[in-house]
């Protein structure tokens, strides 16, 4: 299934969810744990001094319940597939860390190895969807990889592995991170490097490239800069700048975009997505999300919020972001659910619109409560991509970690 169908479908599904963590372990049985293919290795977690304990973050525990199985699988219910991918073992990983639970990032990573990329990260990029598939079989769906999944792997075993002082988790960063340079790098003329989604299906005929945007937050990439100097990561940062000034007419981010070139003149540039249009919805809400984190000492930071203005200017005028926007009109369409108020609330910070910033927190804290009661009392998951958004949006709110102009976390637990 492709990944734009997916997401849509993650939020009109309306199959049962089975819910939290007590309806999760009796999953098992009927074989949404993991099994076949390469379980689980059954390896306890190495000890850490810094490892010391959680810290007091009640969005992280309420993920901990309902999304994430004993063995590490981050667990989406919301589709026939009851599947796991990349991007929620990636974005997991990144908020075990952020909360100081060791145990839990050992557990989703091996959980990833050994069951997304086949045992061996060094010689595989990680799969980025597994469930069931139609014969009731669980296995990779799709061989394809996603690439910003891929980064977040990357920078979270980067700083567990300084932090929890676990070379093997560097090691595993440094040999993901040359696979993805080996694989999902291209050069697109008269732009440089740039980040492909994936190593397949993203290079179409006519010399067109398709890009997502959402893919490329700047304080990932400035920390990819600094461990890999030699790398393409200076020059994607470059193109992504690029990417984001020419395909925002009305100060709104498409979900994907796409770049031709002109092989006999050597030029090149931006279009629409000839399958995909001038949509901004499910994808793009995270470009504001990015923006809205990335320090105001980074050189870049102001030039990225200067071209997101569009968002700002829709939610005043109807006080929550749409679900929907054509890219190319700025007219938007529908209410976006509480995950987008989530991610907005650091992208109204950045702007100094405090008003604003806790009118949107304010809105996904109500929403979100709302629904984790009704799916309590059905004992069923809560929406799996608000929940993983508000994680990113309250853990940077509260203060639980920032990131530096040069791409490196800081943690409240490091003070």
């Amino acid at each position: 299934m492709p990944r734009h169908a997916l997401r849509r479908q993650l939020y009109k599904s309306q199959h049962p969810q089975p819910g939290r963590r007590r309806f999760i372990c009796s999953l098992a049985a009927s074989g949404l744990l993991a099994v076949g293919g390469n379980p689980m290795a059954q390896t306890e977690p190495v000890a850490s001094t810094q490892c010391r304990g959680t810290v007091d973050w009640p969005q992280w525990q309420t993920f901990l319940e309902y999304f994430v199985q004993p063995d590490g699988r981050v667990l989406d219910a919301s589709t026939p597939e009851q599947h796991s991918s990349s991007e929620g073992q990636s974005y997991g990983m990144f908020f075990a860390l952020i909360a100081n639970d060791c145990q839990t990032f050992e557990k989703m990573w091996r959980w990833a190895v050994n069951n997304l990329a086949n045992g061996d990260i060094y010689r595989n990029l990680p799969a980025w969807i597994w469930g069931k598939d139609k014969e009731g079989n669980w296995r990779v769906l799709d061989n394809n990889s996603a690439s910003d999944a891929e980064l977040w792997f990357i920078y979270s075993l980067l700083e567990a592995g300084k932090r929890w002082g676990r070379p093997d988790y560097t090691n595993d960063a440094l040999a993901l991170l040359r696979l993805v340079e080996t694989l999902e790098i291209d050069t697109l003329p008269s732009l440089g490097k740039m980040l492909l989604p994936g190593p397949n299906h993203f290079v179409l005929p006519n010399n067109i490239w398709r890009l997502n945007p959402s893919y490329l937050p700047l304080p990932v990439l400035r920390r990819l800069a600094s461990v890999s100097p030699n790398g393409p990561w200076n020059e994607v940062i470059e193109s992504t700048v690029a990417l984001l000034q020419a395909t925002t007419p009305k100060g709104f981010v498409a979900d994907w975009v796409c770049y031709q070139a002109n092989p006999e003149a050597g030029t090149g540039m931006f279009i629409t997505d000839p399958d995909k249009g001038d949509v901004g919805s499910y994808d793009a809400i995270r470009v504001y999300l990015w923006a809205g984190m990335t320090p105001a000492d980074d050189p870049l930071a102001q030039t990225i919020l200067d071209t997101l203005y569009g968002m700002a200017i829709a939610v005043k005028e109807t006080g929550a972001p749409p679900e929907r926007v054509d890219t190319k009109t700025g007219v938007g369409t529908n209410t976006g659910p509480a995950g987008f108020s989530s991610a907005l609330a650091p992208y109204f910070h950045a702007r100094n619109e405090l008003a604003q910033m806790n009118a949107q927190y304010n809105r996904a804290a109500s929403l979100l409560q709302a629904n984790l009661l009704e799916m309590r009392a059905k004992a069923q998951q809560p929406p799996y991509y608000d929940n993983v958004l508000d994680l990113f949006s309250t853990g940077w709110q509260q203060g639980h970690y920032r990131f530096t102009a040069s791409g490196d976390l800081q943690l409240q637990w490091d003070r």
